[in-house]
C-alpha cells in the first residue's frame, strides 16, 4: 500500500449508513481544517498578547489559553494486541454525525464539531456577553501508529459519549535475504 492511499470509497459509504459510527473522511480534509484550526488560535492567541500590552514572554500561555477556549480537551486511550490498535476517546455530548475520522497507514485522526447554530438566542441584540463558561464545540487529536493498518477494516462505533476505533494492523512481511554478488 502506498504511505498515501485513502479508504477505500466503498467502504466509507458502509461506514457511514450505521448511525452511531462516526463519518469517515479523507485525510487531506481533516488536514484543511486543522490548518484553519490552527489560523483562528493564532488570531485569539494574538489578541490575548495584545491585550496584555505587546510585553513578550507570555506568548506560550497566550497559545494554550486560546486553544482551551476554542478546543475541548478530548481524553484518549490507545491499546495494542497483536492484531490489532484500538483507541478509546472520551467525547461527551458529540453525536456520531458530529464526529469525522480519517486513516493513513500509520496515522489516525478525529475531529469533532457540533453545529451551535441553533442555540437559543437572547433576544437583546444590545447585550454584551463578559463571561461564559461554555464548553468548546469541537476537538482534534492526531495519533501516530506504531505500525500500519488495514484501512479497509477500520471500524469505529460510539456509544455513551465514548468513541471506540478499532484499527487491526498489517501482518508483519517477513525479512528477505539479499545475495551480495560481486564483479
Amino acid at each position: 500500500m502506498k504511505p498515501q492511499q485513502q479508504m477505500e470509497p466503498a467502504h466509507r459509504a458502509s461506514v457511514e449508513k450505521a448511525p452511531e459510527s462516526p463519518v469517515f473522511v479523507e485525510a487531506e480534509k481533516l488536514i484543511e481544517r486543522m490548518a484553519e484550526l490552527t489560523k483562528v488560535v493564532a488570531r485569539r492567541a494574538y489578541e490575548f498578547f495584545e491585550s496584555r500590552g505587546r510585553e513578550f514572554g507570555g506568548e506560550l500561555e497566550d497559545w494554550f489559553r486560546a486553544e482551551s477556549e476554542l478546543l475541548r480537551p478530548v481524553p484518549a486511550t490507545m491499546k495494542e494486541t497483536d492484531d490489532q490498535f484500538r483507541v478509546r476517546a472520551e467525547v461527551p455530548g458529540f453525536k456520531a454525525n458530529e464526529i469525522k475520522i480519517s486513516v493513513n497507514p500509520r496515522q489516525l485522526m478525529i475531529e469533532g464539531s457540533i453545529d451551535r447554530s441553533n442555540e437559543e438566542k437572547t433576544g437583546e441584540e444590545s447585550e454584551k456577553v463578559i463571561f461564559c463558561e461554555r464548553r468548546a464545540n469541537r476537538f482534534y487529536r492526531s495519533f501516530n501508529l506504531p505500525a500500519e493498518i488495514n484501512l479497509t477494516k477500520v471500524a469505529a462505533k460510539l456509544k455513551d459519549g465514548v468513541l471506540e476505533i478499532t484499527m487491526p494492523k498489517i501482518p508483519a512481511r517477513p525479512s528477505v535475504g539479499v545475495e551480495i554478488k560481486t564483479t
